[in-house]
């Protein structure tokens, strides 16, 4: 009895486009929850007063 398993085929190659459009959601998102916190935080303070 062989524990061997079959080889795998390489995953398929990412095109640079979809690495792209993951790069710009990562940073749309990084730049709204940014500003989100960012608001937040004002309008703590400004309750604060």
């Amino acid at each position: 009895m062989s524990t061997r398993q079959a080889p795998q085929p390489p995953p398929p190659v990412r095109r640079v486009r979809e690495q792209a459009r993951d790069v710009l959601a990562v940073m749309a998102f990084s730049a709204l929850a940014s500003t989100a916190l960012a608001v937040a935080l004002l309008l703590v303070l400004s309750l604060g007063r």
